[in-house]
């Protein structure tokens, strides 16, 4: 079967990061969207693998949680009368937790707003963290259950809470996507001894933007949103570990996985393509050749 070189697949995978449709992908590469949809599942599955096995035992300080949200096939309130919508239509959450000194994209999960999902985020999280860290998050109550959960009394923990007036003239259609106004916030002690001082959510909400911008199924009011879940799970590993291994972080002048001690060099999108080929099963040995019916035999 044809194959595309590496160099053709690691080009698909930067347009993919940089933020990219795969519609838009297929017009300038000239390659089938279907092939971009393998290469994706490819990619997402490689990248998973690589994550769990390589982001452990992370000796972090600080560390920032934070939801994204997006929707996958409809929103939420067109779920029910959509026609043929997929398992795992509507709403999708991006839970993520990042590591604040080396920005180290720690532990990531999409699933719904609830509790249950806190707890497997924090879960997962805990598991990553070689030390006691300071953990901050907003005000969102799932939190509060998950970290008792997942950390017990080992964690400094802390939520900020922002309290926020209306944006403007609301009767305005472009105050639609603007954000409140922040008019205060409040910092609530609610494990441990957090120094008040670090509570914070800033770098996890900056890196909100990094995902919107390099995540074309984040953008509103397009129709380049994901179709199914694990279309959309498939990115964000792959975004993610592109993230924390290839993307230099201007302020540290390396990449977040060098800055947290678990990796060495800056990999990129070729690096990827190998996770993909040494995660592929190996070719077995050819069976004997078959004659296929009404065949004519071959002379020399």
């Amino acid at each position: 079967m044809n194959k595309l070189s590496k160099s053709k697949r690691a080009q698909i995978l930067s347009m993919l990061v940089e933020g990219m449709s795969m519609r838009a992908i297929t017009r300038v590469t000239g390659v089938s969207i279907n092939t971009v949809a393998k290469l994706l599942n490819d990619a997402g599955a490689a990248c998973a693998d690589h994550h769990d096995e390589t982001v452990k035992d992370v000796k972090a300080s600080r560390i920032e949680c934070d939801e994204i949200w997006s929707f996958v096939y409809a929103k939420e309130k067109n779920v029910p009368r959509a026609t043929s919508a997929p398992e795992g239509a509507g709403s999708a959450w991006t839970w993520t937790a990042l590591d604040a000194n080396s920005k180290l994209m720690v532990s990531y999960l999409v699933g719904d707003r609830s509790g249950a999902t806190a707890l497997e985020l924090m879960d997962d999280l805990r598991s990553r963290l070689a030390n006691r860290v300071q953990l901050t998050t907003d005000g969102h109550k799932a939190y509060l259950e998950a970290v008792e959960g997942a950390f017990g009394g080992d964690v400094d923990y802390a939520q900020l809470i922002k309290l926020y007036g209306p944006s403007g003239n609301n009767e305005h259609p472009e105050s639609r996507y603007s954000p409140g106004q922040c008019i205060g916030w409040e910092k609530r002690g609610v494990e441990g001894a957090p120094n008040p001082a670090m509570v914070s959510t800033s770098y996890v909400e900056r890196s909100n933007l990094t995902v919107r911008m390099g995540n074309r199924r984040f953008t509103r009011l397009t129709n380049a949103f994901s179709k199914r879940i694990e279309k959309h799970c498939a990115m964000l590993s792959l975004f993610f570990t592109h993230y924390n291994f290839c993307r230099i972080h201007k302020t540290l002048r390396v990449t977040p996985a060098m800055e947290a001690g678990i990796d060495n060099t800056v990999r990129d999108c070729e690096w990827i393509v190998d996770l993909i080929d040494a995660r592929a099963p190996k070719p077995g040995p050819r069976g004997p050749y078959k004659k296929r019916a009404n065949q004519p035999e071959i002379s020399n």
